[in-house]
């Protein structure tokens, strides 16, 4: 090695040592404080950093939100995290080992926090819940951490983690008794549900949906309980303090005023844009089916007709056509024509052709009567014509030409 690149290894190590320390020199990452650029946009947005918090996950697009509370009582975006890696495919989890993530929602409590993580900092996201357990379903340490290795977990970064853990940390000094995590295999549009309407849980997405619905209207956390083996949103229940038990019927109970009357326009404009996008889906789909269907159709007849052409071929002898048609195969036909030879005719006696050919007597004598054309005196002198005959003519190209 050259001395000229030795000189360089001292910066080339610095470099790779900064980029792996970064956040061994977190001094204590479990208290780190948030970013400055991210309080102050809390400030801009009339939240505090000790204000309430809660998240959502969307599968399909990959993404982790932060909605922390403002001074009026409804939450706004406040930061959103690429999901650095996610296992198994859209759909809830329904046992240990499945290497799927969960779906649904979640209650986070300080006990669930792990400061002391493998995978730098994580949190548990409480799976199985009321709702998994009343299906039988099971599985144990399903996480929100970093490190970016999943195996059923939703896998940030450790950058990421450190300022997901620090919203937090800082929501639970704040007072907040446990923050929610809505768990969702993709944003709940009409276009969204539309396309995946064939899906096995279709069903079970729809119940999702009521509580995704209700946040898009209210921007706060709905009120997540689980009766009849299934989640209801926002119930507040005719005798108070009445018991959601997940496999039990449900308490009499019902939305508020206000909600329900904006819930019921909601849904209405929703499930009309949703027949639409089902409308435009099935347009496409019928469109693609039939392009398919005239390929398949089409590759069918060439498939009829090289089979075809193998049993012709086979038929002639393994030759790609009859013989009459080899005329054809030349520029000139009358050329292939004459390159073939002529047949010679098998030999005769004289005997036989003089037979043939002799004429009857009276015949002969019939055809002596006959007068014999003379020639014409007042006819050209043939010499002269043929003189006229021998003299060259003038080729058609140069009956054009000046000399």
């Amino acid at each position: 090695m050259s001395i000229r690149t030795l000189r360089f290894v001292p910066l080339l190590l610095l470099g790779l040592t900064g980029c792996q320390d970064a956040l061994d020199s977190v001094a204590n990452k479990v208290e780190h404080p948030l970013p400055a650029k991210l309080v102050n946009k809390m400030k801009a947005n009339d939240m505090s950093t000790r204000s309430p918090i809660m998240m959502r996950i969307f599968k399909e697009e990959g993404a982790l939100e932060i909605w922390k509370q403002k001074g009026n009582g409804r939450y706004d975006l406040i930061a959103s995290y690429e999901i650095c890696k996610w296992s198994g495919k859209l759909g809830p989890k329904f046992k240990e080992g499945d290497r799927q993530a969960p779906e649904g929602y979640y209650r986070i409590y300080p006990s669930q926090m792990n400061p002391r993580s493998s995978y730098y900092l994580s949190f548990n996201m409480g799976y199985p819940n009321s709702y998994d357990r009343a299906h039988g379903r099971n599985g144990s340490n399903l996480m929100v951490h970093g490190a970016c290795s999943s195996a059923g977990c939703y896998s940030m970064t450790d950058e990421q983690v450190l300022e997901i853990y620090g919203f937090a940390r800082d929501a639970f000094k704040g007072g907040q008794e446990y923050f929610m995590v809505e768990a969702f295999p993709f944003r709940m549009t009409p276009e969204n549900m539309a396309r995946h309407r064939d899906n096995e849980h279709f069903e079970f997405w729809k119940m999702l949906k009521a509580g995704y619905d209700q946040f898009e209207l209210t921007k706060r956390p709905a009120k997540v309980e689980v009766c009849e083996r299934r989640y209801v949103f926002n119930q507040v229940p005719q005798i108070e303090n009445a018991a959601f038990r997940s496999t039990e019927a449900c308490p009499p109970a019902s939305l508020p005023p206000s909600l329900a009357s904006a819930y019921s326009g909601y849904e209405k404009t929703w499930n009309q844009n949703f027949a639409k996008a089902v409308a435009k889906f099935e347009h496409d789909e019928n469109r693609q089916l039939a392009a398919a269907q005239a390929k398949a159709e089409a590759e069918q007849e060439r498939a009829e007709r090289e089979a075809a052409r193998e049993a012709r071929i086979a038929a002639n002898g393994g030759q790609s056509a009859p013989a009459v048609l080899s005329l054809f195969s030349t520029g000139n036909p009358l050329k292939a024509l004459a390159a073939q030879p002529t047949p010679t005719p098998a030999p005769q006696s004289a005997a036989p052709v003089a037979a043939e050919t002799a004429i009857p007597a009276d015949q002969m004598a019939e055809a002596a009567d006959v007068p014999v054309p003379a020639a014409n005196p007042l006819a050209p002198a043939p010499m002269a014509n043929a003189a006229a005959d021998s003299k060259p003519k003038k080729p058609l190209w140069k009956i054009w030409s000046s000399n």
